[in-house]
C-alpha cells in the first residue's frame, strides 16, 4: 500500500521581432543575460468594467463549442470566486451575481488556463496569449521579452488553443517569487523582471529538460519545486528542482500529467492523463487510490478538501457523452470506497470557504454541491 502535459516566413517574422525588441532594449534599458528590466503593461490599462454583469448564472456569450469549459478557479481573500474559461474569458462571482471579463476589458485572450492570487491580493490570469493581472480597478498585461525566450522552430504542436505563449500554470513560492509555466518554458518574476528558469547557469540540468507546457507547479514543505509536464510538446514527466539540480521522474516512460497537490500528510499526489493517480513514496512514483470504475485515461482533476476528503473527476468514460465519467469522493480512500455523485464529464473541482464543492462540465456547465444538493449555476 503506498505511503504517500512557410519556414522562411516564420524565420523572417522571428528576426523582425527580435531586431525590434533588441533596439527597444538598447534604447531604454541596460540588459543582462537572461533578464529584462522593470516590467510595465504592454498596453494601456483597461478599466475593470464587465462585459456582462448582474447575472445570477454563468452565461455563455460565444458560439457553443465542446471545448469551451470552466478550466480553473479560486476564491480570493475578499470571498469572490473567479472562474477561468476556455473561450469566455473570466467570470467573477460575488456570492449573488456573475460578472464577466473578456478581451474587451483588457484580457489578452478569452482562453484562461490558470488563475492565481498573489500575496498583495492581485489576481493573475494565465491566458493562451500571455499573462494578465488586476491592478486596482484595471487589468494590465505583462509580456515576457522575446530576448529571453527560446527560438521555436517547430510550431506543429501549437494551435489556437495551445500557443507557445499559453500560461498553463502559476505559483507564488514561499519567498514571494512568481513562477509561470508557459508553452515554451518556465519563467520567474521577482516583482521587477522576468528570467527564464533554465537560462540560469547555476541550474544543473543533466536530463536536458525544456519544461515546455508545465501543467502544474508545486512547492513542497522542503522548498523543492515540482513541475508536472503536460501535453506535447511537454510530456517530460514529473520534474523536481532541489535548488541546485533539476531531475526527472518518468514512471512507465510516461510524461503527460494534469494536476497535483500535497495532501495533509505532505505527500505529493499527481493525476496523470492515462495511468490514473500516482503518489511519491520518497524514491519513486507508485499507484495511489482511485475509484474502481474510473476510466484511468479520462481523469481530469483531483482535490483534497479541508476535511480531508479526496475528490476525483473524469471528463468522460470510454467515449464522450457516456455516464462513465463524473465526480467521486471518499472520506478515507485507504479504507472506504469512493461514492459517485455526478455522471457527466467533469473538468475542474474546487472548494470554497463554506466547504461547497464547485465543479464544471463540458459546454460551460457549472455546478455547486453543498454536501446535500447539487445546484446548477450555468444557463
Amino acid at each position: 500500500m503506498p505511503t504517500n502535459l512557410n519556414s522562411s516566413k516564420l524565420t523572417n517574422q522571428y528576426l523582425h521581432k527580435s531586431i525590434y525588441s533588441l533596439l527597444l532594449v538598447l534604447i531604454f534599458f541596460t540588459s543582462c543575460k537572461g533578464q529584462t528590466k522593470t516590467e510595465s503593461p504592454t498596453d494601456k490599462p483597461s478599466e475593470l468594467k464587465a462585459s456582462l454583469s448582474g447575472k445570477t448564472k454563468l452565461t455563455r456569450t460565444q458560439s457553443l463549442s465542446e471545448y469551451q469549459n470552466v478550466e480553473c478557479g479560486l476564491q480570493d481573500k475578499q470571498g469572490n470566486i473567479w472562474f477561468g474559461t476556455t473561450g469566455e474569458g473570466v467570470y467573477k462571482y460575488d456570492g449573488e451575481l456573475f460578472t464577466q471579463f473578456t478581451m474587451k476589458d483588457g484580457l489578452s485572450s478569452n482562453c484562461i488556463w490558470s488563475i492565481l492570487e498573489d500575496n498583495a491580493g492581485n489576481i493573475w490570469f494565465g491566458t493562451s496569449e500571455g499573462i494578465c493581472r488586476t491592478q486596482g480597478d484595471k487589468i494590465i498585461r505583462f509580456e515576457i521579452n522575446y530576448l529571453i525566450r527560446p527560438v521555436i522552430t517547430d510550431n506543429s504542436y501549437y494551435n489556437d488553443w495551445s500557443t507557445k505563449n499559453s500560461v498553463w500554470s502559476m505559483l507564488q513560492d514561499k519567498s514571494g517569487k512568481l513562477w509561470f509555466g508557459t508553452g515554451d518554458g518556465v519563467y520567474c518574476y521577482n516583482g521587477l523582471s522576468f528570467t527564464r528558469f533554465l537560462a540560469n547557469d547555476g541550474v544543473i540540468n543533466k536530463d536536458s529538460l525544456h519544461l515546455k507546457v508545465v501543467a502544474d507547479i508545486i512547492e513542497d514543505e522542503n522548498g523543492m519545486m515540482w513541475f508536472l509536464s503536460g501535453i506535447l510538446p511537454g510530456s517530460e514527466g514529473i520534474c523536481r528542482y532541489d535548488g541546485k539540480k533539476i531531475e526527472r521522474f518518468k514512471p512507465r516512460d510516461y510524461g503527460w500529467n494534469r494536476y497535483g497537490f500535497l495532501n495533509k500528510a505532505g505527500n505529493l499526489i499527481v493525476a496523470t492523463r492515462n495511468y490514473g493517480i500516482w503518489t511519491f513514496d520518497g524514491k519513486s512514483f507508485v499507484d495511489y487510490y482511485h475509484p474502481k470504475d474510473l476510466v484511468k485515461s479520462s481523469i481530469s482533476y483531483i482535490l483534497e478538501d479541508k476535511a480531508g476528503n479526496f475528490w476525483v473527476s473524469s471528463d468522460y468514460g470510454k467515449e464522450q457523452g457516456d455516464t462513465l465519467g463524473g465526480l467521486w469522493y471518499s472520506s478515507n480512500p485507504a479504507e472506504k470506497p469512493f461514492t459517485k455523485i455526478f455522471n457527466k464529464e467533469v473538468f475542474f473541482i474546487m472548494e470554497d470557504n463554506d466547504r461547497n464543492i464547485w465543479f464544471s462540465t463540458r459546454n460551460m456547465g457549472l455546478y455547486r454541491f453543498d454536501r446535500k444538493t447539487i445546484t446548477q449555476y450555468s444557463e
